[in-house]
């Protein structure tokens, strides 16, 4: 039974959540040989405060300011 878990930063919609779980799901049965049923699929949201990557919290870098804007994630 896989259990996987998702960090990712906060505002996703519950649509592409949806997306999300359908196709890692499809990818565990097939890869795995998983029984679509078993597979378990937790969310854990951060917020751009709560992550940094090189030494620079998501919500301080440049590179990231339009993900974290569209998503409410800062």
């Amino acid at each position: 039974m896989p259990n996987i878990t998702v960090e990712l930063l906060r505002g996703r919609s519950l649509e592409q959540r949806r997306r999300f779980v359908e196709a890692l799901t499809d990818d565990a049965v097939e890869h795995l040989g998983a029984r679509r049923q078993d597979v378990r699929i937790v969310f854990t949201e951060i917020g751009g405060h709560d992550v940094a990557n090189g030494g620079v919290l998501a919500a301080d870098d440049a590179s990231r300011a339009e993900v974290l804007a569209r998503h409410g994630a800062a």
